[in-house]
């Protein structure tokens, strides 16, 4: 499962003194920072080159799934942002613009940072309305500036960390007065200790729960720009919206690479599971029982199992989709964000079920799963969030715009569970006024994430199926994809409760057998941190902890005669 025929090219990092070095009870600002030596080290071990960047190469999908993710959140939030979103985008003005080169090898070797800045605080996911412009002027350069309170821009990290620091930012192109519609500028943003003149960028409180990231709020002051610092022409597009979405189009191969991120995740969930459950026993000192032996403490592991295995297949299949330029641009948009809608559903299903599983221990983020669990909870609003994709690409669909890669297998479960669903969906479309009547809007968008989530689990079903996965971890898969909408399948396909209890039940005595070899074919133990998996771990994390002992004395009642010092217990 793990290599799919490449080697780790980040064994090196969890034992090396950058990663080993105790975080617990690190200052978050200081553990932000470390964040940014470890986004340098992780992405350095890819050797990434711009044609990885340009062609989408195997090794550019391999970095968004190796589980050194699993090592820090904020460094892969920072190395994705750096990487395909900054350097990604110049990347594809170096063939007409070749001094751009050496500007994208600085940010592939980290000897500048680089972000990303598209949204903005009073637009969000509404970018064609962005505030921010970009003026020309008399002499041929341009004029950054942000407006209005509401047009700064939102989440990138900008504050100084060390290195020079450049940015792509998308403004409005105004020229005579005239909008020209939205371009990427490239703008310094600081030389790693101090902000350039005009840009002001303001520390976001650090987010609760994931490894931190020092997010900002930035707004640009008149701030002069070459005319070298455009990307792409000054001439109007004939169609503005279609040009937005083609100069983002790193932010759809960014859904897809995050996407990725839920491989690791998922390995690591039934890893601990697995490892915990086999540690922590119950009974007597003659006899003790592993927690494992119980279906209740089975079930969320040999789940996250299964779904860890067929959406492998899943993001294998969907990447080489993605990269077909044969097939229409709209539908490998829409590949990318179905398959990271149901890789966050599931990946966020399996650090639930297991943590839960795990007790008091499962709350702590030494233990990882409630870290991870935030970490793709900003994942799922990354790169395009899942329910503003999810109501685009379903709505498209029902128009006839585009269709998605029909199903190996009609009759399938799963097909026929996607084809119902999009079948009252176009129904109430036919019945409604217009597409964007009240109705649409009260009956269709409610359900046009749960539509694409349909999709997503038919496909990771064919692409298990194509690719060989082991059948039993494919009925699991399946057990628990019809347990999400369970009232419709016994509606419609003729499944009892009973009926799907007993399928769910018989697919997991069939994988719990072999639970043991299908998580070490996994291969994230070095990656995994929680102290919970063995004695070894735990008793080195206790010898670690802040340990506070001494000599106080208390009183337990007032009227307490005093003892002799010798006689006085100690409480």
């Amino acid at each position: 499962m793990p290599s799919q025929a490449f080697s780790r090219r980040t064994l090196h990092l969890p034992h090396s003194e950058l990663f080993s070095t105790s975080i617990q009870y690190m200052d978050h600002t200081d553990r932000a920072f470390l964040s940014y030596e470890k986004a340098k080290a992780f992405g350095l071990s890819f050797n990434m080159s711009i044609d990885d960047l340009l062609s989408l190469s195997q090794k550019f999908w391999q970095l968004h799934s190796d589980p050194a993710v699993l090592l820090d959140g904020g460094a892969i939030t920072l190395l994705t942002i750096q990487y395909n979103l900054c350097a990604g985008t110049i990347a594809r003005y170096t063939g007409r613009r070749p001094e751009l080169v050496s500007l994208v090898d600085d940010l592939l070797q980290y000897r500048k940072h680089g972000q990303f800045m598209l949204t903005e605080l009073g637009h969000g996911l509404d970018v064609d309305n962005m505030e921010t412009t970009a003026t020309l002027t008399p002499l041929g350069d341009f004029v950054l500036h942000s407006p209005t309170s509401s047009s700064a821009k939102f989440m990138p990290p900008t504050s100084p960390a060390g290195l020079p620091c450049v940015a792509v930012v998308f403004a409005k192109l105004i020229v005579d007065g005239e909008n020209r519609g939205h371009r990427p500028f490239i703008v310094p943003l600081n030389d790693g200790k101090q902000m350039c003149t005009g840009v002001q960028s303001r520390l976001l409180p650090f987010r609760g729960g994931p490894d931190p990231v020092p997010h900002s709020l930035t707004t640009f002051h008149s701030v002069r720009l070459p005319r070298s610092a455009l990307l792409g022409s000054l001439e109007k597009p004939a169609d503005i919206h279609a040009n937005l979405m083609d100069i983002i189009h790193r932010v759809a191969v960014g859904s897809l690479a995050l996407a990725g991120l839920a491989l690791p995740f998922m390995q690591c969930y039934a890893t601990i599971g697995m490892l915990y459950s086999l540690r922590r026993t119950i009974g007597g000192l003659s006899k003790r029982t592993p927690i494992l032996s119980f279906r209740t403490q089975q079930a969320p592991i040999l789940t996250v199992t299964a779904n860890a295995y067929v959406l492998q297949a899943l993001h294998h299949w969907a990447t080489k989709q993605f990269c077909d330029t044969r097939l229409d641009g709209r539908v490998r948009h829409g590949i990318a964000a179905t398959v990271k809608s149901v890789m966050v559903q599931l990946s966020q299903q399996g650090a639930l079920g297991v943590s839960e599983r795990c007790g008091a221990q499962g709350l702590f983020t030494h233990n990882q799963m409630t870290s991870l669990y935030n970490t793709m909870r900003g994942i799922a609003i990354a790169e395009g969030d899942i329910l503003g994709l999810a109501i685009r690409l379903v709505n498209e669909l029902l128009l006839g715009r585009y269709t998605m890669p029909s199903p190996a297998d009609p009759n399938s479960l799963l097909a026929r569970h996607e084809a119902g669903l999009f079948a009252e969906l176009r129904q109430i479309l036919k019945d409604a006024p217009h597409h964007r009547s009240a109705e649409v809007s009260r009956l269709v968008l409610p359900r046009c994430q749960p539509m694409m989530e349909a999709i997503g689990h038919r496909m990771a079903y064919d692409a298990a199926i194509q690719q060989g996965v082991r059948p039993a971890l494919v009925d699991l898969f399946v057990a628990n994809a019809v347990a999400l909408d369970a009232a419709w399948y016994a509606e419609h396909a003729d499944l009892s409760r009973s009926q799907q209890q007993a399928m769910s039940m018989c697919a997991m005595d069939a994988v719990l057998p072999m639970l043991d070899d299908v998580v070490k074919e996994m291969d994230v133990f070095a990656y995994v941190t929680a102290p919970i998996m063995s004695e070894e771990r735990w008793s080195e994390f206790v010898d670690g902890l802040k340990t506070f002992a001494g000599d106080a004395r208390v009183t337990l009642w007032n009227n307490e005669t005093p003892q002799p010092d010798a006689a006085r217990p100690h409480l």
